[in-house]
């Protein structure tokens, strides 16, 4: 990595009873950055970033922030710290609109008594909710739709709009591309492209090779819970990447990133 890492973990060692998820695994990101964290099945991927989005705690092991040691204990400590996470079900609310879904738990409050009393400010909401999406390039038949009557490239746009929206650190998406068809695909991987464009640390969590290669800058590759390798996404290539996930060659570990 050419410029500092924004988040990094150091050794992380996670067990549950006599299994070893994580075994001294090490990761970094820097701001600005997409970086692809992959492995095969059981390589400590979920457990990893469970950890450094705050929903688990390691057994051993740091993690630093821009230089910083931090704890983070729940993920509304890392939510707090600029950090989020989009997982496979979008934790969306489908009968509310999309600009709801992007306040969801952060409602705007009208000023004055009405406020004090409860009353949400709708008009704010939309206007910060249309900004956002323009922004990022985000096109939706309407903003004011459930969300179960878009798309699933769609709702999958609304939920990286959303974690763009308060996390100015890092987002980790999980398989955000998962059954979704090519002009979705494509229009999600542009999305990722323009958070990153904002400065924020992007980390990819995804099986599809030719995707991560696509969209990523810098590839990290986890096997039996620990870091094999590191590649240049530019340097890489499919057959290297299923080498290190499958024996941790050290081949594709010598890969300069």
């Amino acid at each position: 990595m050419t410029a500092p890492p924004l988040l990094e973990a150091r050794g992380i060692r996670r067990r549950f009873g006599h299994v070893h998820a994580l075994d001294g695994a090490d990761f970094s990101v820097a701001a600005g950055e997409i970086c692809a964290l992959v492995g095969d099945n059981g390589a400590g991927k979920s457990t990893l970033v469970k950890i450094l989005s705050g929903a688990d705690r390691p057994d051993e092991g740091e993690i630093l922030l821009a230089g910083e040691k931090v704890r983070l204990e729940s993920p509304a400590v890392a939510q707090r710290l600029g950090i989020a996470t989009v997982y496979q079900d979008l934790a969306l609310a489908p009968e509310l609109a999309p600009f709801e879904n992007l306040f969801l738990g952060r409602e705007a409050m009208r000023p004055g008594l009405l406020g004090w009393l409860g009353f949400v400010d709708r008009s704010a909401m939309q206007r910060r909710a249309a900004e956002q999406f323009a922004d990022l390039g985000v096109r939706l038949r309407s903003a004011r739709v459930p969300i179960s009557s878009l798309s699933g490239g769609q709702r999958q746009s609304v939920a990286i709009a959303r974690a763009a929206m308060w996390a100015n650190r890092v987002i980790f998406m999980d398989e955000p591309t998962a059954a979704l068809g090519v002009v979705q695909t494509g229009r999600v991987l542009n999305l990722i492209r323009q958070v990153r464009d904002r400065g924020i640390a992007v980390v990819l969590i995804s099986h599809n090779m030719p995707q991560v290669l696509e969209v990523a800058d810098r590839i990290e590759v986890l096997r039996l819970g620990r870091r094999v390798a590191r590649f240049a996404a530019a340097e890489a290539s499919v057959e290297r990447l299923v080498a290190a996930m499958t024996s941790g060659s050290a081949e594709a570990a010598r890969t300069p990133a």
